[in-house]
């Protein structure tokens, strides 16, 4: 059974991995183009990027309302209360016995009829 070694560096240079050619290529680019390592770890930025949005939230709240977002939050109240009476109707309905509703239904379309046999 062979055992395989791998090869030693020789001087304990790094310029011998590939790894660190590809890294050092890499770094070189960016730097040609621009890019800029990020100064700030990710953390960092994430916690700032909280503190800039919840002081703009604050400032929205500090500030008074325009018309147009009164008038707006006014239109989706009423809506919103359109929205509940339908579902109350609706569920009056649902208790109702079916036999009363098409009682109900019945007593319509005779109008109907008579409009149409008259023509």
């Amino acid at each position: 059974s062979e055992e395989i070694n791998p090869p030693r560096k020789l001087n304990g240079s790094s310029v011998d991995i590939p790894s660190y050619h590809n890294l050092h290529r890499e770094l070189l680019l960016s730097h040609k183009r621009g890019l800029v390592l990020e100064e700030k770890p990710e953390l960092q930025r994430v916690l700032e990027q909280r503190r800039l949005e919840r002081y703009k939230e604050e400032e929205l709240a500090r500030r008074r309302p325009s018309d147009l977002e009164t008038e707006l939050r006014k239109r989706q109240q009423k809506l919103q209360e359109y929205e509940q009476e339908e579902i109350r109707q609706r569920e009056s309905q649902q208790t109702i016995p079916e036999f009363v509703r098409v009682k109900d239904n019945l007593r319509r379309t005779p109008i109907l009829w008579s409009n149409s046999t008259n023509n």
